[in-house]
């Protein structure tokens, strides 16, 4: 297959509109009618509505309704976007009687203006009978105090799901005798890492605008990454069918996984089937921080046994998960802390165990961020990896590479599958040159009296859920001889449109401009999971390239049928239809496309869906650089450098900024983004002023190569790279730090105070 586009780094498609303003977002295009709605939050974490008064409230002029949970239907649901059935729990209503955190929802309000609205929240009266929280997700398991107490709380899969334990799920797998291997190694290291909970803090707040169209249909415009699993969602809250609902999605304006939780859809749609009227919400910064859908907060205890020659031989982590108040996402996100980190050392691996606990809180509730789940749980194997390595005396380079999974190997921990490309040691070797590892691997000293060090990590991911994620495209030649492609999945700023575009173009020999992309409309486009699990690209991108085949051949067919020749003796170059014989006897595609308005019979469009049994990990290192001052315990992050095989970058230049992105965000999360709490659960990092994330002045230089291999199974050999690219620098900068320190920091994030206790600590211990 030619590639003229694919491999290349274009430029995304909608970059001129993004760049020049035109309104494109949620907010831009809603009508100038639209209802303002706004939620009454709880000022507590665990409480019973005992009265709730909204008279004063609905007589504030301009409010068209006031909703409280008397008012709305009784039907529970998952706000996680997730393939039906879903494995989260249907574990909330649309607003309840009982709230469950400090900002939980208790009432809706929504009016002609803002400060109407304003108004009536503050007039709304409410009673509450107060109950125990609990803030503690190690107390919270069989804890006497119950979070999910209703009876009608339903698992809709086996998840290990107990809302009278407080438990969202639990469960453990396993192979091999972990505890007979563990025994004969010659060391054992046990440590436990703590992961706090973190915001995705993407630029566009939670927003969605929604309306009746001229049918009685409910019409959902929203920023999501999941139109599909919206559509589902609402129906299931509203009581009303499918067929009932409608979701658009405009451009995002970024998502990272907290679109893929259904946060404010159902608040508008509730206020438009009440009214009958436009209504939007808009959710603020500090809505957005304390009443979302975070990282969740983790503990992994790991367990790791060796050989004195280095040999890694087993692998036994515990990962308890706080999942807040509500299970969205946290039955899946819980399995990619030990599923997407121990494989990485099945080299010599001869068992493993992996056991979890997912428990409810009286916190916000947690749910999908990228790496979802895999930066917790590598974050900890990785730092027991390079702890085993001072054990050991050996460079954690190359223990890695004695140690990690090659290409064709089995990894018994990821779910079985082969490790079927891969060029992981290639990208350790990659960034061990990039950041000069051989010559900086000893700390140093500078004039400064400051301390430089490097540390590094590895890192592997998944391209889709297998046999569950579908990706689906439609497309079809228009009647000037260009093509109009529609696309479920959801473009939100990752550029996949103009990727699904360039596969396209090389797959049908045209232009790109000659490629129209229309995204993501569920009354028009063909069902697609969405954008999450890393499945645009490797999911989408495939049914992309079949559906361009299956179009090939039919344009062949109507080609060959006007020319009177056999479809074997005649071929197609992306411009005409030519007889092979003769290449002078000939039809234009402008002319086939022509052709089809009139006395035709078959449409020339192909419609595909795809899904896949095997789920293809990207593997990548990372490596860093970091200057500390021993004396305060500041920390300069001098130079982070990556090598990530995604298999076929289709686009360079896109994939790069991806790359740099998440890697960005993995710095935040390694250096400065904690979420912290009062004694009574309030929220106290409730904007950028208390919940700090890294500017430019605090990531230092950031390089990024790629090491391709092949992806079989893959479009183009491609595989995925959106969530791997945040899971390295918690690790790496972890390493670097307590190889300038000595102190090994195992709760993030990495502050001053931790080093200098630390090295506190150590002083009274010798």
């Amino acid at each position: 297959m030619k590639r003229k586009y694919v491999g290349t780094g274009v430029h995304k498609t909608d970059a001129k509109a993004l760049t020049t303003g035109k309104p494109v977002y949620t907010d831009d295009i809603a009508p100038a009618n639209c209802l303002i709605v706004k939620v009454l939050r709880s000022p507590y974490a665990h409480a019973l509505i005992e009265e709730i008064n909204t008279e004063i409230a609905k007589k504030v002029p301009g409010i068209a309704c006031v909703l409280t949970f008397k008012d709305v239907p009784r039907h529970r649901f998952t706000m996680a976007g997730q393939t039906f059935p879903e494995p989260s729990p249907y574990d909330r209503l649309i607003l309840d009687q009982r709230v469950r955190f400090v900002g939980d929802a208790v009432a809706i309000v929504a009016g002609e203006t803002d400060e109407a609205v304003d108004r009536a929240l503050r007039m709304i009266k409410v009673k509450y009978q107060v109950l125990e929280p609990v803030l503690d997700f190690h107390t919270a398991k069989d804890n006497a105090v119950l979070i999910h107490p209703e009876e009608d709380w339903v698992a809709n899969c086996p998840v290990g799901a107990d809302n009278q334990r407080n438990l969202c799920a639990c469960g453990q797998d396993g192979h091999g005798d972990i505890d007979a291997v563990l025994a004969d190694c010659d060391v054992v290291l046990e440590r436990t890492y703590h992961t706090k909970a973190n915001q995705q803090t993407p630029m566009e707040t939670f927003r969605t605008y929604t309306q009746l169209d001229a049918y009685g249909r409910l019409n959902i415009i929203s920023s999501t990454q999941v139109p599909f699993h919206v559509r589902r969602i609402l129906s299931i809250a509203l009581g009303i069918p499918k067929s009932k609902v409608r979701v658009v999605k405009p451009r995002l304006g970024g998502g990272f996984g907290a679109k893929q939780t259904v946060i404010t859809e159902v608040y508008p749609a509730i206020v438009t089937m009440k009214t009958g009227r436009p209504a939007k919400i808009i959710y603020t910064r500090e809505e957005s921080m304390i009443a979302s859908s975070p990282r969740h907060e983790m503990e992994v205890t790991v367990r790791i046994g060796a050989m004195k020659d280095g040999r890694i031989r087993g692998i036994d982590l515990y990962t308890l998960s706080n999942t807040g108040a509500y299970g969205e996402h946290g039955p899946t996100t819980v399995g990619l802390s030990g599923h997407k980190s121990i494989p990485l050392y099945s080299n010599h691996q001869e068992a493993f165990r992996f056991r979890y606990d997912v428990v409810y809180t009286n916190v916000m509730s947690s749910g999908a961020y990228r790496g979802y789940g895999a930066t917790q749980g590598t974050f900890a194997v990785e730092s027991i990896v390079n702890e085993l390595a001072d054990v050991l005396g050996r460079d954690p380079i190359d223990l890695r590479m004695q140690n990690m999974v090659r290409e064709g190997q089995v990894m018994p921990a990821y779910y079985g599958e082969t490790a079927s490309a891969c060029a992981l040691d290639r990208c350790v070797q990659r960034v061990r040159e990039m950041i000069d590892w051989d010559h900086k691997v000893k700390p140093r000293v500078m004039p400064n009296g400051r301390v430089r060090a490097v540390g590094m990590a590895m890192a592997m991911q998944g391209s889709a859920i297998p046999n569950v994620d579908v990706g689906a495209v439609i497309i079809r030649l228009s009647d000037d001889g260009t093509y109009n492609m529609l696309i479920g999945c959801t473009d939100m700023g990752t550029g996949c449109d103009t990727i699904l575009a360039q596969m396209a173009a090389d797959c049908l020999d045209c232009r790109m401009e000659d490629i129209a992309v229309y995204a993501s409309d569920t009354d028009t486009a063909p069902y697609d999971s969405g954008s999450y699990a890393s499945a645009t690209t490797y999911v989408t991108g495939m049914a992309c390239v079949r559906a361009c085949e299956e179009l090939r051949e039919k344009i062949l067919r109507a080609g060959a049928k006007i020319l009177m020749i056999e479809e074997e003796a005649a071929a197609f170059d992306g411009q005409r239809v030519y007889a092979l014989e003769d290449d002078s006897r000939s039809v234009s595609l402008s002319d086939i496309a022509y052709s089809g308005q009139c006395n035709c019979n078959e449409v020339l469009s192909a419609t595909v869906s795809h899904t896949s049994p095997v789920s293809p990990p990207p593997f990548m290192a990372g490596a860093c650089e970091v200057e500390v001052d021993l004396e305060t315990g500041h920390v300069e992050l001098i130079d982070y450098v990556a090598a990530v095989d995604c298999g076929t970058p289709i686009n360079p230049n896109l994939a790069r900024v991806q790359t740099e992105g998440g890697l960005v965000q993995g710095i935040g999360m390694a250096l400065y983004e904690d979420i912290v709490y009062a004694a009574d659960g309030t929220n106290l990092s409730n904007s950028f002023m208390q919940y700090k994330i890294p500017t430019r002045l605090d990531i230092g230089t950031i390089r990024v190569e790629f090491e391709s291999s092949y992806e079989q199974t893959g479009p183009f050999g491609a595989k995925s790279i959106g969530e791997i690219v945040i899971n390295t620098p918690s690790p790496a900068i972890a390493d670097a730090v307590a190889r300038a320190t000595g102190v090994h920091i195992r709760t993030l994030p990495i502050t001053a105070e931790k080093i200098v206790c630390g090295r506190m600590e150590n002083q009274d211990e010798t």
